[in-house]
């Protein structure tokens, strides 16, 4: 990800369904919240930063073991946000957990216990979001062992 400005805007369609647009060439991407508010007819906004966070941590995670020249076979990424009432009793994001899985076993990766180590620091979004929300990342391997 380069330095600068990302602008996007989201136009209303009906009720809380909104169309999100992103740029030329990118389809637009529809929202809404679940019932009662809206239909469900597309991901929430909970749903949007789960997917943000979750596609930072996969793509950070593959750059750092492409560095290494490694190769961990498709990503696969299941983060789930925990929503609840703060103490002003206003629903928010409480907490994130992510959980990472490489399709390779992990005694194949040269260099793992280093990527594991740091790939998660140079991951934008994750960091953004944990100066207000606790997020708590594992990773797995093909074989369903926890590496981190």
């Amino acid at each position: 990800m380069s330095q600068g400005k990302e602008t996007m805007r989201l136009t209303q369609v009906q009720d809380y369904r909104f169309h999100a647009q992103f740029g030329e060439g990118i389809a637009v991407l529809q929202t809404d919240e679940p019932p009662p508010l809206g239909q469900g007819q597309g991901p929430s906004p909970v749903q949007l930063l789960a997917a943000a966070v979750g596609n930072c941590l996969s793509a950070s995670l593959l750059f750092a073991l492409r560095k290494y020249k490694q190769d961990p076979g498709t990503i696969t990424c299941d983060v789930s946000a925990e929503v609840g009432r703060n103490a002003e009793n206003r629903l928010r994001v409480l907490q994130m957990q992510a959980a990472l899985t490489i399709s390779v076993p992990g005694d194949t990766l040269q260099h793992l216990e280093r990527v594991l180590g740091s790939f998660e620091a140079f991951c934008t979004v994750t960091q953004s979001v944990r100066e207000g929300i606790p997020v708590a990342v594992s990773v797995f391997d093909s074989r369903g062992a926890q590496l981190k």
